[in-house]
C-alpha cells in the first residue's frame, strides 16, 4: 500500500453501517463499499463546489476500483468515508476514497481505499464535455493537496 496521508482528505462523512450491509462473515460485504463511495460523492460535489447542481451537472463513472485492507464490522467506532479529488484532466477528474474507523486505542484505521474516474457529460447531447472553469477553480480552491 502506498503512503496515505489522511490530512489530504479534507472532506469526510460519517457512515451508517446497516445490518443489511453485512455478509455471513459478519463484516461489510465488498459491494457496499462502492455504495459508500457513491453516497460520499453525493455530498462531496456540492461541498467542494457550491455551484454544483445535480439537476444541471452530471458525470458518468468511467472507472472505479477498491482495495480492501481490514474488515469493517457493524460495531466499528465512527466509520467514515473520506474523499478528495486527486487529479483533474480536460474532461475527467479522479476522486480517491478512504473508509476509516477508530480502533480501541483511538487510532484511525483504514479499511479500504478506492478511486473513481468521472467524465463530465452533456445529458442533452449524450457526450463528454470539457470541465468548465468554474468547476475546475472550485475544486482547486477546495483541495489544497491537488
Amino acid at each position: 500500500m502506498s503512503t496515505i496521508h489522511l490530512q489530504d482528505f479534507k472532506f469526510s462523512l460519517p457512515l451508517s453501517i446497516r445490518w443489511n450491509d453485512l455478509d455471513p462473515l459478519n463484516h461489510v460485504n465488498n459491494v457496499y463499499y462502492f455504495e459508500y463511495f457513491q453516497m460520499g460523492r453525493g455530498y462531496y460535489m456540492p461541498t467542494a463546489c457550491p455551484k454544483w447542481d445535480w439537476t444541471k451537472h452530471m458525470f458518468v463513472i468511467a472507472h472505479i476500483e477498491c482495495d480492501y485492507f481490514k474488515e469493517l464490522k457493524l460495531t466499528a467506532a465512527e466509520p467514515t468515508i473520506k474523499l478528495r479529488t486527486s487529479s483533474l484532466g480536460a474532461k475527467s477528474f479522479e476522486i480517491e476514497y478512504l473508509i476509516t474507523s477508530f480502533d480501541k486505542e483511538n487510532n484511525e484505521v483504514i479499511h479500504a481505499k478506492g478511486k473513481s474516474v468521472q467524465v463530465l457529460i452533456d445529458t442533452t447531447l449524450g457526450k463528454s464535455i470539457e470541465i468548465p472553469d468554474w468547476l475546475r477553480e472550485a475544486i482547486m480552491d477546495y483541495e489544497p493537496a491537488l
